[in-house]
């Protein structure tokens, strides 16, 4: 991966931790609002984004305290929706939905767990946070980067 590109995987997942940070009191628990998961679009236009994100979430669920249950199954869920967002990048539909899906089904699978919730609940509460998340921040997001910034 050439300086920038690792640059800007560096950026966003330090983007990614910073966010989550400013906004600790909801970007953990059984209901959860990560306005970070706006970056989960990145793929679409950087392969370099990919690392970034598994990387941010990484850093930012070790500092969360909710255990290496939610630092290693987040992380992993994180790079498997980007690599899916990356991989479908020509396909908006699928590349955004991906990171929505992901989470909803795969986060809830540990986050019963935790919180002694019923799973549904957890589906239903995860993928609605982050479809919000998604499509009100990361779509508009996506659009002005891609407008502005993007540089293939």
């Amino acid at each position: 991966m050439p300086l920038r590109g690792l640059l800007r995987a560096a950026i966003i997942a330090a983007l990614y931790v910073i966010l989550v940070w400013l906004l600790a009191p909801v970007s953990f628990g059984p209901i959860q609002f990560r306005l970070a998961e706006a970056l989960t679009l990145l793929p679409m236009l950087y392969v370099e984004a990919v690392p970034g994100l598994f990387v941010g979430v990484l850093l930012a669920n070790l500092l969360g305290g909710l255990g290496l249950w939610d630092v290693f199954g987040g992380s992993l869920v994180t790079l498997l929706a980007a690599y899916i967002t990356w991989r479908f990048r020509h396909k908006p539909v699928i590349a955004i939905l991906s990171p929505i899906v992901c989470n909803a089904f795969l986060i809830s699978l540990y986050l019963h767990y935790i919180f002694t919730l019923p799973y549904w609940v957890m589906v239903l509460s995860i993928g609605a946070s982050e479809a919000v998340v998604v499509l009100l921040a990361g779509v508009p997001l996506f659009k002005f980067l891609e407008h502005h910034y993007y540089r293939p």
